[in-house]
């Protein structure tokens, strides 16, 4: 790493801190403050849940860490051009472990222009590296990467961002048979989509609750607030979350045409021998009276269709879910 001065490293201090001074903070309303500290907590914690995701899927691949040592590093030819996940890491003089500062996806912009940006003084994330080496807080830096195609990245934004759209169902008709009731909006265009359900767990009640059904309270009194706490926890119900159980390429036709195909199969040929996310979708629209079927989601992202062919998009979202596709073979 370069040498700077004292001075050089005043002003770069300085720079580092962008935060309002106490007479700009006199000048915003409370309120305006409140919702801005609440808004900007929201976002980093969205921030660390992603980075953390991105952490995941780097550990996952067992990649080796390598010495920042130039910067022509960074202009060999095998980084000009590539997109990738990478993740910028550090060491102490007092601990050899390699831990993560940072960890990215860069689909938009080339690897090595992306890390350049970070061992580049002139920029803000360049600057904070070089005032911890500077400073002695950290010994050394290290980067490690894993290059991905378009379609890899855009897989990994269909994870990250973009939401869950629940399929609503119709009410019971010949029976005991339901149907799916597609959103409107899907792109006659090709992309990649995925399919999941929703699953609640159930959980025996905690020991604690126990014990307080067990004792009536002294003198023989009734807690009415236990007795409801007991009445509605019996079974203590964890937040629901959506499991991927498939992934769907739209290359040959659309997106709306691939779903479609899926949640409008014709529910009176149904037969147990069908397998796979379509028998899946279809023995879930048969439903016992009084039993609401599973309920299943959908999100979608556009791809280009020449970019679809490329890269290995079940792997890639399998590693960033942290399980296997039930009904990708």
């Amino acid at each position: 790493m370069e040498e700077y001065s004292q001075e050089d490293w005043g002003n770069h201090s300085q720079d580092l801190h962008g935060y309002p001074t106490d007479q700009e903070l006199d000048e915003i309303p409370v309120t305006k403050r409140t919702l801005k500290i609440k808004q900007e907590s929201s976002e980093e914690a969205q921030k660390r849940d992603i980075m953390q995701n991105i952490v995941q899927i780097l550990e996952s691949v067992q990649l080796k860490w390598e010495l920042f040592q130039s910067w022509t590093d960074f202009s060999r030819l095998h980084l000009s051009n590539k997109l990738a996940i990478f993740g910028i890491g550090y060491n102490t003089r007092w601990k050899e472990d390699i831990r993560y500062h940072y960890a990215e996806i860069s689909s938009q912009v080339p690897l090595g222009k992306r890390l350049r940006e970070y061992f580049n003084s002139e920029k803000p994330e360049g600057r904070i590296i070089m005032t911890r080496v500077q400073k002695m807080n950290w010994k050394n830096v290290y980067y490690k990467f894993l290059e991905i195609t378009i379609s890899e990245a855009r897989c990994l934004e269909l994870h990250m961002e973009i939401d869950w759209i629940p399929i609503a169902h119709s009410k019971p008709t010949g029976g005991n048979v339901v149907q799916y009731l597609l959103p409107g909006g899907i792109p006659k265009s090709p992309g990649l989509y995925a399919i999941g359900y929703e699953e609640c767990i159930e959980r025996p009640p905690s020991p604690h609750m126990e014990r307080r059904s067990l004792d009536p309270g002294k003198e023989g009194r009734v807690d009415l607030e236990t007795l409801s706490a007991q009445a509605s926890l019996q079974v203590e119900i964890e937040p629901t979350r959506i499991i991927y159980c498939y992934l769907g390429i739209a290359e040959v036709r659309t997106l709306q045409q691939c779903l479609f195909l899926h949640f409008q199969a014709n529910t009176k040929t149904f037969s147990k021998d069908w397998v796979g996310i379509n028998g899946f979708l279809s023995q879930n629209c048969i439903v016992d009276p009084g039993v609401s079927p599973k309920s299943i989601y959908i999100k979608f992202v556009e791809v280009e269709r020449d970019f679809l062919s490329a890269g290995s998009l079940v792997e890639c979202l399998e590693k960033a879910i942290g399980y296997p596709l039930k009904f990708n073979n």
